[in-house]
């Protein structure tokens, strides 16, 4: 089963991912990006998601950090925000997330496009 890392400071976020996603995937949950960063430093993951605006470290900062360290250099990691910018989606793509989900989504969909970017 691949694993996936999902960081984002919302408690029903976490919940909705982790019961659409269980199914398919062996899930870390975390509340920021200071968590995240520490769940990578453990352990390797398939695929990271992470939501943008958090305390602690955003997910930019977090961004930023897994792109430099070994466990997540070439990992996918897919932003999930409520942040629709064109100029937060460059920074993003400028820092190296794979790609960029807004808020709402459709909970049907993440898996499909999850399984994308992993093949």
């Amino acid at each position: 089963m691949k694993k996936l890392l999902y960081v984002d400071d919302a408690s029903s976020m976490r919940k909705l991912v982790n019961l659409v996603l269980s199914k398919e995937f062996e899930i870390t949950l975390a509340e920021n990006g200071q968590q995240g960063y520490e769940a990578v430093l453990n352990s390797p993951f398939d695929v990271i998601i992470s939501d943008v605006n958090m305390p602690v470290m955003t997910g930019l900062e977090l961004l930023e950090k897994l792109r430099a360290h070994p466990n997540s250099k070439f990992t996918p990691i897919l932003m999930l925000t409520t942040e629709a910018s064109p100029e937060l989606k460059a920074e993003g793509k400028r820092l190296g997330a794979t790609g960029w989900i807004v808020k709402p989504f459709d909970p049907e969909k993440l898996s499909g496009i999850i399984n994308r970017v992993l093949n």
